[in-house]
């Protein structure tokens, strides 16, 4: 990891250098219409930045869905930074805030393994090495030529005290519609 790496919020002044990081990226980030939108949403939905020497080189930005879930909307490091632990730092930061939340669930959209490209396949073997599980492929979102894979990350850990209280389990607690006993 980058000893002189920071993550922060981000400011408005920001906003500009992760175009660039964008614009850095065209394999990951090619079509214009989507790095618009990209960019835009960055000064509404929770995002941060990771600097070296006081230079963007990466941001993230998060869209919450519910309370209980969150989504990584934009993730993206600029290449002669990638395995230095510059994601890993961006991601780190959203999941301490999220959990300060109460989030339990992270998602993340990716290029699915159906397409058998290798930028994408090394981006999965990143959110994995993250924690992130594969939950489903669908071109639903995207389309056929660009099949989705949905991957999610608990936040909850087994010392959360759902998992840690005698006797805490309620059905009431997990669906509250339930009319049955859980198996």
């Amino acid at each position: 990891m980058q000893s002189n790496l920071f993550v922060r919020r981000i400011e408005p002044t920001d906003i500009s250098s992760c175009e660039r990081v964008l614009h850095a990226l065209p394999h990951w980030f090619g079509i214009q219409k989507a790095n618009e939108a990209y960019i835009s949403s960055l000064a509404t939905l929770p995002a941060y930045v990771a600097t070296v020497d006081s230079e963007v080189v990466g941001f993230i930005a998060v869209k919450h869905n519910n309370r209980d879930t969150s989504e990584i909307h934009v993730l993206a490091v600029e290449p002669n930074m990638h395995r230095r632990g510059v994601g890993r730092a961006l991601i780190d930061a959203v999941e301490a805030n999220l959990r300060v939340m109460g989030v339990s669930l992270l998602q993340v959209k990716t290029l699915g393994p159906s397409d058998h490209d290798e930028g994408y396949r090394r981006t999965r073997e990143f959110y994995e090495a993250m924690g992130f599980l594969a939950l489903e492929e669908t071109t639903v979102f995207w389309g056929p030529e660009n099949p989705c894979l949905i991957m999610v990350k608990p936040l909850m850990h087994v010392d959360s005290p759902i998992f840690t209280e005698p006797n805490s389990f309620s059905p009431k607690r997990c669906n509250s519609r339930r009319t049955s006993p859980p198996l």
